[in-house]
């Protein structure tokens, strides 16, 4: 038998250096593994990133996943399909500038004070300096609260608007990125250089998730398009598609939109996809407000649009979370002000105790019945007559309670846009959304007790 210099036999040398080096590579594998299930616990712990997609002027059931028998929309079929859809969803007020202060806020327009879109040119002309004056006063509304984005700034949260954005640059709504310079800047009324997008691609949405990740920062997209808004005027491919079924062309050109649209969100959700966010990305969709199109011209019929009835405030609401929030239909009532909550709670910041809305959070991961069968909302005005009493252009108070669902028509004052009120009645409207979901029969007089009743709940909630 052979020895080395320390009088060892070369067998048991060899068999010690064998097993050192499979120590070593044992030692070093094992750690190569702890590394990677420690990156795949640090991306699970996480805080999830947050995508808010918001659709402008769209009608509840414009959607495949919704029955529509001729509009396509794969993109939001499959958030409907993946995640939770909420087909009962309402807006609190049909229309888009308030409605997307309430996103921002988590309150009511009565609550915010933004609640029409323009201050009334009744009471100043549009472009003088009055006027002026009375557009920023209205958007230092914005200044009282503490928004969205700002509060999910403060646990570590980047954001970025595009679309839509009312109240003054991107900056002054909280937001860390954007696109929107807001007013008093050329063209500044309702989103400037942010209604591009979409609309011209999306290359600025791109930019802030490669920054977004190279920082290692949790986000916040608000992604509001100028979409199927008008102007009406989709791609052509799109465009002969929807003419080859219906003679309206105005209808074949709002048809088209709404499909355009869904092909953006989903070239958004394959950036996302692509850059393996999807499993840490929390996909929010809901309207501003709803929209029927006149099929004899361009605009949107009555009953729609500003209006409390389904055309106006109904929205299908959406949450996807791949493998967090499972599929499932619900039935209960949801409303936008729940949106707010459930994303700082997603997020893990606090929920302030004042929102209006619900974290519906717990009930999404455990699919537990929500316990609200009451919900509330309110009509203003196109035109703020006063920018200090929401009462001056109130034109509708409603609750729905269940399968129920009043209107109390309201004496503000309509100024421009008075076509979209014709219906507008002093009277109680019950309608029962059961059986009679487009509101075709007024059943108040068949139901007294149940009129007195949800009465008193309107009356108990508006404390503007």
């Amino acid at each position: 038998m052979t020895t080395n210099k320390f009088g060892l036999p070369s067998r048991v040398v060899c068999i010690a250096v064998w097993l050192l080096v499979t120590d070593r590579l044992l030692t070093g594998a094992l750690m190569a593994d702890d590394s990677v299930a420690r990156d795949d616990a640090r991306q699970d712990s996480s805080p999830p990133n947050v995508v808010l997609i918001i659709s402008d002027d769209q009608a509840w059931n414009d959607y495949g996943f919704m029955g529509h028998s001729e509009i396509e929309t794969p993109n939001l079929d499959r958030l409907a399909r993946e995640g939770a859809r909420f087909d009962r969803g309402y807006v609190p007020t049909a229309l888009c500038r308030p409605s997307l202060a309430t996103l921002l806020t988590g309150h009511y327009a009565s609550s915010h004070g933004i609640t029409g879109n323009d201050p009334s040119p009744k009471y100043a002309a549009v472009g003088s300096d009055l006027y002026k004056v009375r557009c920023e006063e209205l958007i230092s509304n914005i200044d009282r609260f503490k928004t969205l984005p700002a509060r999910l700034k403060e646990v570590g949260y980047l954001s970025h608007q595009s679309g839509k954005l009312w109240e003054g640059s991107f900056q002054r709504s909280g937001f860390t990125h954007g696109m929107t310079r807001g007013f008093p800047q050329q063209g500044g009324r309702h989103g400037d250089d942010g209604l591009t997008i979409g609309r011209k691609g999306i290359e600025p949405i791109r930019d802030f998730l490669d920054e977004a990740q190279e920082q290692s920062k949790p986000f916040f997209l608000w992604y509001a398009p100028f979409l199927p808004h008008e102007p009406h005027n989709p791609p052509p491919r799109l465009l002969k598609k929807y003419t080859a079924k219906t003679d309206s062309l105005p209808l074949a050109k709002y048809h088209a939109m709404c499909e355009w649209f869904d092909e953006t969100c989903g070239e958004l959700i394959g950036e996302i996809e692509q850059r393996k966010l999807s499993e840490n990305t929390l996909i929010v969709y809901v309207t501003d407000n709803g929209w029927i199109q006149n099929v004899d011209r361009r605009g949107f019929a009555p009953r729609s649009k500003q209006s409390p009835n389904e055309g106006g405030i109904r929205t299908p609401i959406l949450y996807h979370w791949p493998n967090k929030i499972a599929p499932q239909q619900r039935q209960e009532l949801a409303t936008s002000l729940d949106i707010p909550a459930t994303i700082l709670a997603v997020a893990g910041a606090e929920v302030p105790a004042e929102f209006p809305g619900l974290n519906l959070l717990p009930h999404l991961l455990d699919q537990s019945e929500i316990q609200r069968d009451q919900i509330y909302g309110e009509g203003f005005a196109h035109d703020i007559a006063d920018l200090n009493d929401p009462s001056a252009s109130l034109l509708y108070l409603w609750t729905i309670k269940g399968r129920w669902k009043l209107l109390m028509g309201q004496d503000g004052e309509v100024n421009r846009y008075a076509s979209a009120h014709a219906d507008r009645s002093s009277s109680p409207q019950l309608f029962d959304l059961q059986s009679d979901p487009s509101e075709m029969e007024n059943v108040a007089e068949d139901h007294p007790k149940l009129v007195a009743e949800m009465t008193k709940d309107i009356a108990d909630y508006w404390k503007p």
